[in-house]
C-alpha cells in the first residue's frame, strides 16, 4: 500500500449490509471534502443538494443507479458523474453486491 494512497485502508472498514451505507472520509480540509460511500445490496443514498458546492462521484466498485434532478443514469466503475451546485442528486445500488464510490464536495459550505 502507498504511503499517499487512502483508499485501501479506508475500503477496508466499508462492508455493509443489505440495505446499509457506510462512509469512510478520505481527505477533510478547509475547502473540500471527499467521502467514500459503501452501498449494500438494496441500500439508496437519498437524494439531496448543495446548494453552494459542485459534488462529484467516481464509481470505483460495482454499479450504481445516479439519481439527479429526476433522472436516473445506471454508472458501472469506473465512472464519474458531477452534480453541479443546486442539483439534486443521490445514489442507490439494485445489485446484490457491494458498491463503492466517493464523493467529493468543493467548496465546502
Amino acid at each position: 500500500m502507498s504511503a499517499l494512497d487512502r483508499y485501501d485502508e479506508a475500503r477496508a472498514t466499508l462492508d455493509p449490509d443489505d440495505g446499509e451505507i457506510e462512509t469512510a472520509e478520505l481527505v477533510v480540509t478547509d475547502d473540500v471534502l471527499v467521502k467514500a460511500f459503501g452501498l449494500g445490496p438494496g441500500a439508496e443514498l437519498a437524494p439531496h443538494e448543495h446548494a453552494e458546492s459542485t459534488n462529484v462521484f467516481h464509481v470505483l466498485e460495482g454499479r450504481v443507479v445516479v439519481v439527479r434532478d429526476g433522472e436516473e443514469e445506471t454508472v458501472d466503475a469506473p465512472g464519474v458523474v458531477r452534480h453541479d451546485r443546486g442539483a439534486v442528486h443521490g445514489a442507490r445500488n439494485e445489485t446484490d453486491e457491494v458498491a463503492v464510490f466517493t464523493a467529493s464536495l468543493c467548496p465546502l459550505p
